[in-house]
């Protein structure tokens, strides 16, 4: 049983996951304390400050893809998403954009039980996000991001605003019914139906599949003849990537299984459940980014990186990070620091090293193949980020930093 299916047992890939051990069913924390409430509300949790020189702006879609019903609800009609489209923004316009709603956040603490963290500490969580602000001039790549089974959109805003800072259009999608603590318009805040029916193989397949045909659908709404204004005058379609946590990360393969717009991927730390084809990508390059344990390293227990890596084509590497857990590449290490109570344990690697890791590794990824910008980063290992390691599975030393030797994939540009 895959890491995935383990933890979606325990119906616990909400938010607050990222404080179990990897691989494991998820056990509920202690309740805080009335004091450790009562600071928690008084106090915001703030994300590490984007690093590239944009202003970011969001504005939020709810789109409906009338050609499929849902997977999950079928009564409900066509196949539902919402977009957070993040854009590089002129610094100084617009409002502060909340990090989700009280409401959202109410219902997706209940699904961890976790009532006595206050929603409002986690709603109101500080960004560098403003609605409203005047989009800087340009055409600027894409890149989608996929969230985890069972957590929203908003726990990937970490790296969305880094993204968006550094020059590009980052479109983070919900997918209707496969998350806790997302608010759809005339529908509420919908439960993780996705979360009490999968169980078997075929079933998270399916999951990564359904994705890959959303993410298509959002693509056709963002850079095709409908497309919603103003992205389509603000997006290069010749230069668009795709990034995913946990099965977003599968759904990053599939999406590029499916999709040739797509033209580079990363998956961060999922299984890739039968995502990537016998016959490749098509040569596109994707970069695999995990946890440096027993799961995700050569000859792991995740047996599909293992399958997929000799299916990859040019530009692959394979990345694992030291004292990383399944949620380190998301923003629960800010939360698990800032909001929570002593209580809950910690992760290993702290929260500003998880955010800085994969900021960097992801934007050189698409820096190289989206814009062909160098990234010596990508060459091998770095003074400045000791946790993480270059793997090559096919006999050359991992973490070999020199040049690119022959017959090596992993230091194929």
């Amino acid at each position: 049983m895959t890491r995935l299916m383990r933890t979606a047992a325990a119906a616990a890939l909400a938010l607050c996951a990222a404080f179990a051990a990897p691989g494991t069913a998820l056990a509920s924390p202690p309740a805080p304390s009335p004091a450790a409430s009562a600071t928690a509300a008084s106090e915001r949790a703030q994300l590490p400050r984007p690093t590239g020189p944009y202003g970011i702006g969001r504005t939020t879609l709810h789109l409906t893809d009338d050609s499929r019903k849902d997977p999950w609800v079928p009564q409900a009609g066509g196949r539902e998403v919402m977009v957070d489209v993040f854009y590089p923004a002129v610094r100084g316009t617009g409002s502060p954009a909340p990090y989700a709603t009280t409401e959202e956040m109410r219902v997706l603490l209940a699904a961890r039980q976790l009532e006595g963290v206050p929603p409002e500490a986690m709603a109101g969580t500080r960004t560098d996000v403003r609605t409203g602000a005047r989009p800087d001039g340009g055409r600027h790549p894409l890149v989608v991001l996929s969230p985890g089974f069972g957590v929203p959109r908003y726990t990937l805003t970490s790296l969305a605003e880094d993204l968006t800072s550094r020059g590009y259009v980052v479109a983070s999608v919900d997918h209707a019914y496969e998350a806790y603590g997302v608010a759809f318009p005339g529908r509420g805040v919908l439960t993780c139906v996705a979360c009490e029916t999968a169980k078997t193989p075929e079933d998270f397949h399916n999951v990564v599949t359904g994705r890959a045909k959303d993410v298509s659908f959002v693509l056709d709404r963002l850079t095709g003849p409908r497309a919603a204004r103003p992205f389509a005058r603000m997006i290069d379609k010749r230069r668009i990537g795709m990034a995913g946590h946990s099965i977003g990360g599968a759904g990053a393969a599939a999406t590029m299984a499916a999709d040739g717009r797509v033209r580079a991927g990363v998956n961060m730390d999922g299984a890739f459940q039968g995502a990537i084809p016998a016959e490749g990508l098509g040569g596109r390059p994707f970069m695999m980014l995990g946890t440096n344990d027993e799961w995700h390293r050569p000859g792991g227990k995740d047996t599909s990186w293992d399958e997929a890596w000799p299916r990859l084509g040019g530009g692959k590497r394979w990345l694992t990070v030291d004292r990383a857990d399944h949620f380190t590449f998301t923003d629960s290490p800010v939360f698990a620091e800032q909001i929570f109570p002593p209580t809950v344990p910690r992760p290993a690697l702290s929260a500003a090293r998880s955010v800085a890791v994969t900021r960097a590794y992801t934007a050189a990824f698409f820096d190289r193949h989206l814009r062909h910008l160098p990234q010596p980063l990508l060459d091998g290992p770095s003074p400045a980020n000791p946790e993480v390691h270059f793997n090559n599975p096919t006999g050359n030393p991992a973490g070999n930093p020199t040049g690119n030797p022959a017959g090596n994939p992993l230091n194929t540009p």
